[in-house]
């Protein structure tokens, strides 16, 4: 019996390391977008610019709780509940991870953005979008580290009233840009902008799927609620391939 103790000892050690690097990588991440945040809304090129470059550090974290997930899987393999553990972090790293490469897209369309001044209203808004989305990656990540099912659900339940800001943000930029075609190339960024919160609330919506499933050992089956997004209207990046080249973000 003995090497079979040792055998879990050394598991629960493996994967209390992973908890605490995807405790570290959340906190990296949570960062990352409270300043993106600030970038955006102040038009703050040079705190964008950091951000950008902190990117890399969130990516190595990713990186580094992959392989060791995989070196944990190939000396110890586990089974049933122990493997859904490994496979359920890995796949919070890969949401973390999207997460950051969305707040680096901000970031850079806020460098394109080049300190044109939007209309007061239309800047709440995103901000109170960013502020929501920002709750949900926090609550979820506490539910994480809780094993609190309930709070999982609730981040993915809420997630259609980011949803709904942001359609309603989308409606008042287009609106603004047929009004005044001059704002058109600040407008289309900031309509990026808009979208790239927005899926960085769908990652924290995935997070908590995967937690559900860690805890409950069966996935969330219960359709995800959605509001009206404008599905016809909305961005994504191959969109960018159509646009003219003022358009698109400079900083790469």
């Amino acid at each position: 019996m003995a090497p079979a103790a040792h055998t879990v000892r050394g598991f629960d050690s493996d994967l209390r390391e992973l908890a605490r690097t995807i405790a570290e990588m959340g906190g990296f991440a949570e960062r990352q977008i409270a300043e993106t945040i600030e970038a955006l809304t102040r038009r703050d090129s040079a705190r964008a610019r950091r951000v950008v470059a902190a990117d890399a550090t969130l990516d190595v974290m990713h990186r580094t709780i992959e392989e060791r997930a995989i070196e944990t899987i190939a000396r110890r393999q586990p089974v049933a509940d122990d493997l859904r553990q490994v496979v359920g972090i890995v796949r919070i790293a890969n949401e973390l991870e999207r997460i950051g490469d969305l707040a680096k897209n901000i970031c850079k369309r806020t460098i394109a953005m080049n300190g044109q001044e939007p209309p007061s209203r239309q800047m709440r808004g995103v901000s109170h979008m960013a502020t929501l989305m920002l709750t949900q990656l926090r609550d979820v990540l506490d539910s994480f580290a809780g094993r609190d099912v309930s709070k999982a659900v609730d981040v993915w339940t809420r997630d259609q009233d980011v949803d709904r800001l942001c359609s309603s943000l989308f409606r008042e930029s287009l609106a603004r840009m047929m009004e005044s075609p001059v704002t058109m190339t600040f407008g289309v960024h900031l309509l990026f902008c808009v979208k790239n919160l927005e899926r960085m609330g769908d990652h924290a919506t995935n997070i908590a799927e995967s937690i559900y499933y860690m805890v409950m050992g069966q996935p969330l089956t219960r359709e995800r609620p959605k509001a009206d997004v404008l599905s016809g209207l909305i961005l994504g990046d191959e969109d960018e391939a159509r646009l003219p080249p003022e358009a698109l973000p400079s900083a790469r």
